[in-house]
């Protein structure tokens, strides 16, 4: 089966590095001509354990945007932010025949991405992995988790596409969502939840344990939004998943920390952003949040990164 990966980033590699073990031709799109031809120095990635015991190297071919190929499987792996870009550098390559997963944190760029290929199926994926990147298309996967799937577009006709399959056998643990919906809401929140605060108190997840109130304040705001979304089974206790991820976490550094200390754009606007506008156009109440927002933008600013 033939897979394009747009994004190289951590989850990119770990998506490209277990397909192309299983004799799956993978093609990683590439930025630039010289991105290009330095991978066709190098042509694999690499993939290591956190203790980089073991690491190994995978082939996996690249090619630019305007590549005239056909794309029949694509797994959009860059930033939330990139999304719309980047589809729009590929489209001319996709069909109704095309499968597109988006992996973006957030919520907001899966639906501009789909209403940008109004005849090709896009799924969203919400994921618990960790991965990160040692070097350039060498990524070390951090955590075990799980990913669901699952159509942006719900339809009562549709079933899990048959590369679904194809992951699972690659060693992806995914699962497929019949309504992907609740899966991302609560994603959502909880992000909202424990990215932010890691950037404003510059800590670790566990760390957070030093500010009960204020997450026990901002997960009852993010439950009364979530219920007035139409999303009532992703609020159900919200609290305990928090401070479960919080617990189970404690040594990590949310994506969005990692962002802000390699001097790096985050996806503010996809989190707290989209969170904060919904609470406005909902009318739903939600001071705690607005202010953790307005002090997430505040430390952005202050450190030279967007706020955006």
């Amino acid at each position: 089966m033939h897979w394009h990966i747009l994004g190289a980033g951590s989850l990119g590699c770990l998506w490209a590095a277990r397909l192309a073990a299983q004799q799956h031709s993978v093609y990683l799109i590439m930025r630039t001509a010289n991105a290009l031809a330095h991978h066709q120095a190098h042509p694999y990635v690499a993939l290591s354990d956190p203790q980089f015991l073991h690491t190994q190297h995978y082939p996996v071919k690249a090619q630019l945007a305007e590549h005239p190929q056909p794309i029949k499987n694509l797994v959009l792996a860059c930033k939330a932010y990139d999304a719309q870009a980047a589809i729009g550098q590929v489209a001319h390559r996709l069909s109704s025949d095309s499968l597109v997963i988006l992996l973006q944190n957030g919520l907001g760029s899966q639906q501009a991405v789909q209403s940008m290929l109004p005849n090709t199926r896009c799924i969203a994926a919400s994921s618990t992995e960790g991965a990160y990147l040692a070097a350039p298309l060498h990524t070390v996967f951090a955590g075990q988790g799980h990913i669901w799937l699952g159509d942006i577009v719900p339809s009562v006709t549709a079933s899990a596409p048959a590369q679904l399959a194809s992951l699972q056998a690659a060693g992806i643990p995914c699962s497929w969502a019949t309504d992907i919906a609740p899966v991302l809401w609560r994603k959502l929140a909880m992000n909202c939840a424990i990215n932010p605060l890691t950037v404003i108190y510059n800590c670790l997840n566990g760390q957070l344990r030093h500010y009960p109130a204020q997450i026990n304040t901002l997960c009852d705001e993010l439950q009364r939004l979530l219920c007035r979304a139409g999303q009532a089974t992703a609020a159900c206790n919200l609290h305990q998943q928090v401070w479960d991820v919080i617990d189970n976490t404690a040594a990590n550094s949310s994506s969005m920390r990692q962002d802000t200390l390699q001097q790096r754009r985050t996806e503010i606007s996809y989190i707290t952003g989209f969170a904060c506008a919904q609470s406005l156009a909902l009318e739903c109440e939600t001071p705690t949040l607005h202010t953790i927002h307005r002090q997430l933008q505040k430390t952005l600013l202050e450190q030279g990164l967007p706020t955006t």
